[in-house]
């Protein structure tokens, strides 16, 4: 099922995920509801918080993006993207590492509004998958963004948090207006 994916002025983006002790079969219905949600709005992650649930549960597919490259690390050997897609992470935890790099970022909870970001250029994973098993690898490329992106979510830390303070101010009417919608509609 396709779940309303919440915009920037919700309350929920600000809420820490808690941590999910085990995989219930709600928890398996809301994965299978967030991936399907994902796919329909064309994104490559998706937060428990983007879909009105404040726990530490996010899930990702890259697959779908051509012209910004992932690389993907298990085991400590290089592996292809593609075969882990698309990826659950529970209670993630991670290890951002390398160079900062800039680039473009996008949020289903904020339509329409793009912004150059600076993150670092890979990331060290520990989670858990839907099988409550513990997995740990390297990512990098758009892999590394979208991870520290969606872990910034279950924390209730929004990419306009990472922008630069002159992009910000240069998009304040427009995420004004987004608060400002999300408001008045949750007040209905």
């Amino acid at each position: 099922m396709i779940l309303p994916v919440v915009k920037y002025g919700h309350p929920m983006l600000r809420q820490k995920g808690a941590h999910i002790e085990k995989v219930t079969s709600a928890i398996k219905k809301l994965i299978e509801d967030m991936l399907e949600t994902m796919y329909a709005a064309a994104g490559v992650g998706l937060a428990a918080q983007q879909v009105g649930r404040a726990l530490q549960l996010t899930v990702l597919d890259v697959c779908g993006v051509k012209d910004r490259p992932s690389t993907l690390e298990w085991n400590d050997g290089p592996v292809e993207v593609t075969a882990f897609m698309p990826l659950t992470l529970i209670n993630p935890e991670i290890k951002p590492f390398g160079d900062p790099v800039t680039g473009p970022e996008g949020c289903l909870s904020f339509p329409e509004i793009y912004e150059e970001i600076t993150r670092p250029s890979g990331v060290e994973v520990s989670a858990l998958n839907e099988r409550m098993e513990r997995v740990k690898f390297k990512a990098g490329g758009l892999l590394a963004r979208a991870i520290q992106h969606e872990t910034d979510h279950l924390n209730g830390i929004l990419f306009i948090d990472r922008m630069p303070v002159v992009a910000k101010k240069a998009l304040k009417e427009q995420l004004d207006g987004l608060q400002k919608a999300t408001k008045e509609a949750l007040a209905g």
